[in-house]
């Protein structure tokens, strides 16, 4: 099998998953973009660590590390996007740009009488 299967699937993939990134507005699908990009990166790492015959399989240990890397931001990443939603009531990233708490009407009542 030729280097450039792969290497275009992986691509697209990239592509799609960049897509996903700058066009989704929901915090879920963002992480699920991002994924996609990693996966198009792990794709490229094995299919290059079988091109050149690596006797150390460099690229499928890199790969590992990556899915290992991804699982962990994954789990990360949805927690603070549940959090943020259970919070908020929105995982929209365009009304998430300020993450500071707004002030409520007891707060600034007891600051004026402070």
């Amino acid at each position: 099998m030729h280097l450039a299967y792969p290497a275009v699937l992986a691509a697209l993939l990239f592509c799609v998953g960049l897509y996903g990134v700058l066009a989704r507005r929901n915090a879920i699908l963002v992480l699920m973009s991002v994924e996609l990009m990693l996966n198009a990166v792990n794709l490229n790492l094995v299919a290059f660590d079988v091109w050149l015959r690596d006797a150390l399989h460099a690229g499928q240990a890199l790969t590992l590390f990556t899915i290992a890397i991804a699982a962990a931001e994954i789990g990360i990443g949805l927690a603070i996007v549940l959090m943020v939603y259970r919070n908020r009531g929105s995982s929209d990233v365009d009304r998430l740009r300020d993450t500071r708490e707004t002030p409520t009407d007891a707060d600034e009542k007891a600051e004026a009488t402070a």
